[in-house]
């Protein structure tokens, strides 16, 4: 038996006399924190960027920042896009008012570095039909300002001018779009999970009081994630993305804890127990296991800190919040609605009609009971074939391929899109492909040319233009003029290097490498799509082993303490990582690969942005912990309670595998709903994270868990005599009778 005088076992009885003895208290302090985190969290959306996939310490952003400052033309964020219709831009009437708009863009505070067709005649800004042009240009300042200039600016650039149709385009624009779709998509999210998810609590719980419970934890835990968000945008960067994480876990954790505190709650009232103590024996068993899986899961999520890309950072800031306020809203809001409501929360049966004409039957989870016996005499057969089938659909996931992420995870019909689409298709070379090389020092007399025409000696490179002026293939192909001595100022410069092909393909990082590792008699630093992809890259595998190592110490630090063993928490990892082999290998099957694009309306770029995968490692581990603590911890209660290893597993399937798999379905509602973004990243996220909590449930927990524990036996519960004593000391277990008053 666990000690019964722990800490956390006095500490959670006290606790429980607190919320009964005030509960309105409670539900008042509740409900004055919700209104502020309203005030609070208002317009945070607005305050979040939609970038962050880049890591801001490495070579690449530091060479970007440089030539924004020195060169805003070299790194244009805004591409303004004249499309003359039937004429051409060189038509007169159409040269006329491009040059009128070049000037009003020049003309606006906080624009630098206006680069028109209409003032250079620069091939690469004439489409090759001749019907269109550009006028390429950067707002300066952060991603804030420069949304906030855009958002000024683009009324009056946009649509018909006289002879000429205005589109707008570039990382600036997209991000506008993505920011504006993201908001909506979430909006749509919640009205199709909402009323789905109340149908399936009702389904559940039987009543519609106790359905609406879950509910107005959610609503706490979100509403009060949006405010600690505010706050967190005021010091440093969040993605507008983090709040599709915080509905999704706000409502799915909501629901699940909701779930196990209020079937324990009925299962003391229905052994004859009056409310207040009900209550208190729920806090000491199913609010133990909350507390603890809420633990878990924010140690998973805590896990990407350790990357320097603010997107990651940002969920973890969303998911740690979410995760603890719901937590927190699942111990004081519920409990203390549950000690008002008491028997009343079995009121309202809208599953009456449904049962009408039936004759109850005892057991009502029986199947249960009959699937883990059925398991366990076939522990070996269902093992390995749970085990080789999840392995077999993460196949795909040896393929991957990652990138960037650009517009193309916009929908087809958003303007920047257009646009972007315009300029690979319809212009001349790769400009958004290109490499940018930024070389910094004193600069001896031919210096620069030879650099600039060893460069363009690498494989792939088509033409490299820099201050000497066009090298193609060893050769100077354009000498140095007016265009080409802007690339100069003082002792920086800077070098384009086109090449063949996108940005992040194989070839592309590679000859970003090579360029790294050429020699030259001054400091150089490179930039672009495929430098940053590179840094990216090397960013994420130099910390996802210290990320892992954290969740896998935590999961087996923390799983010791619920279950005193040794094997347990070894086994929880292993499990916890096959649950995510469909996931993985959904993603790359459907996302990399097309496959399902037109049915799920996306367009498959033929890679993976590089930071979804970590993401989703992240918030699925998690959520496959959440899962396992609640069974393990009614495994374990009536393991210590009966001594009987296979029975203990029986109960504990039995008593939740039903609520397991129902949390599991309505978390993978919601997933599912976020996954009807238009925007594909959005998209990959929800469905991925849907699919890996539903196999996590249903293969892994229904039949891993028993297969597994059935082959290891009494084993299972192993520890050497010295954990066992910590255990004693400090472990946390969910049975046990209430101790006495102290």
């Amino acid at each position: 038996m666990a000690d019964q005088t722990s800490p956390p076992h006095r500490g959670l009885t006290g606790w429980a006399r607190i919320i009964t003895a005030r509960p309105r208290l409670a539900l008042l302090v509740a409900l004055v924190f919700t209104a502020l985190a309203v005030v609070a969290g208002h317009g945070v959306a607005d305050r979040m960027g939609s970038g962050g996939w880049e890591d801001p310490g490495a070579e690449s952003s530091a060479a970007a920042t440089a030539l924004a400052e020195h060169f805003p033309s070299a790194q244009p964020n805004l591409v303004v896009l004249l499309d003359a219709g039937g004429a051409t831009v060189d038509d007169p009437a159409v040269a006329a008012e491009a040059g009128r708009i070049t000037q009003q863009l020049a003309g606006e505070d906080r624009i630098t570095g206006v680069v028109s067709y209409w003032q250079t005649k620069l091939p690469a800004l004439r489409a090759k039909d001749g019907h269109q042009g550009m006028i390429t240009a950067r707002i300066a300042g952060d991603e804030t300002v420069g949304a906030k200039v855009f958002a000024e600016i683009a009324p009056g650039l946009r649509g018909a001018h006289g002879p000429v149709t205005v589109t707008l385009g570039g990382p600036v624009a997209v991000r506008n779009d993505i920011q504006t779709i993201v908001k909506e998509d979430l909006t749509t999210a919640e009205l199709i999970a909402l009323p789905i998810t109340l149908l399936l609590l009702v389904l559940v719980f039987g009543s519609a009081v106790a359905a609406l419970l879950p509910l107005g934890v959610g609503i706490v835990a979100i509403l009060g994630t949006n405010a600690v968000l505010r706050g967190i945008t005021s010091f440093t960067d969040v993605s507008v993305f983090a709040q599709n994480l915080t509905t999704a876990l706000g409502l799915g954790l909501a629901i699940d804890y909701a779930l196990f505190i209020v079937r324990r709650f009925r299962e003391e009232l229905a052994a004859g127990a009056e409310p207040v103590p009900a209550v208190a024996a729920t806090l000491r068993t199913a609010g133990r296991t909350v507390l603890f899986s809420a633990l878990t899961v924010a140690v998973s999520l805590s896990a990407m800190l350790v990357f320097p890309q603010y997107f990651l950072r940002s969920f973890a800031y969303a998911g740690v919040a979410v995760v603890l306020l719901a937590a927190a809203a699942a111990l004081v809001v519920l409990p203390a609605a549950l000690v008002l409501l008491g028997h009343r929360v079995n009121a309202l049966d809208l599953r009456r009609a449904l049962r009408r004409g039936r004759t109850p039957q005892a057991g009502a989870e029986g199947g249960w009971a009959r699937l883990s016996r059925l398991v366990m005499r076939r522990a070996p057969l269902f093992a390995v074939a749970a085990t080789a089938g999840l392995l077999v659909l993460g196949t795909p996931f040896l393929g991957v391929k990652f990138g960037n992420a650009d517009d193309r995870q916009l929908p087809a019909s958003a303007e920047s899109r257009t646009v972007q689409q315009h300029v690979r298709d319809g212009f001349p070379g790769s400009p958004g492909g290109a490499i940018s090389v930024l070389a910094e020092g004193e600069f001896a007399p031919g210096a620069l040319a030879d650099y600039t025409r060893r460069l363009s000696e690498l494989p792939g490179v088509v033409q490299v233009t820099g201050p000497e002026g066009e090298f193609s293939a060893g050769r100077q192909s354009a000498p140095a003029g007016p265009a080409t001595a802007a690339r100069a100022d003082g002792s920086v410069a800077y070098l384009t290097v086109l090449r063949q092909g996108a940005a992040g393909d194989a070839a592309g990082q590679d000859l970003v490498r090579t360029i790294r590792a050429e020699q030259a008699p001054f400091v150089t630093r490179v930039a672009g799509p495929g430098a940053a992809l590179v840094d990216s890259k090397h960013a994420i595998s130099q910390r996802l082993p210290w990320a892992v190592a954290a969740i896998v110490l935590a999961t087996l630090v923390l799983v010791f303490l619920l279950t005193g063993s040794v094997l347990v928490p070894i086994q929880a990892v292993v499990l916890n990582a096959l649950s995510l082999t469909a996931m993985y290998g959904a993603v790359v099957w459907v996302f990399q690969d097309g496959h399902l694009s037109g049915f799920l309306g996306f367009t498959s770029t033929g890679d993976i942005e590089t930071t979804l995968p970590v993401l989703m490692f992240c918030v699925a581990f998690g959520l496959s912990m959440d899962y396992g603590v609640f069974l393990l911890s009614r495994i374990k209660e009536e393991y210590e309670r009966t001594g009987d290893h296979q029975g203990a597993v029986v109960f504990g399937l039995q008593r939740t595998g039903g609520l397991i798999t129902a949390a599991a379905v309505i978390l993978a509602v919601v997933m599912t709903a976020i996954g009807t973004s238009r925007v594909t990243n959005t998209k990959m996220l929800g469905l991925g994270i849907a699919l890996a909590v539903l196999m996590d449930a249903m293969v892994v927990r229904s039949l891993l868990v028993p297969a597994v524990m059935r082959l290891t036996g009494r084993a299972t519960w192993w520890a050497p005599a010295p954990l066992r004593g910590l255990h004693a000391r400090i472990g946390l277990s969910e049975g046990g009778p209430e101790p006495e008053p102290a």
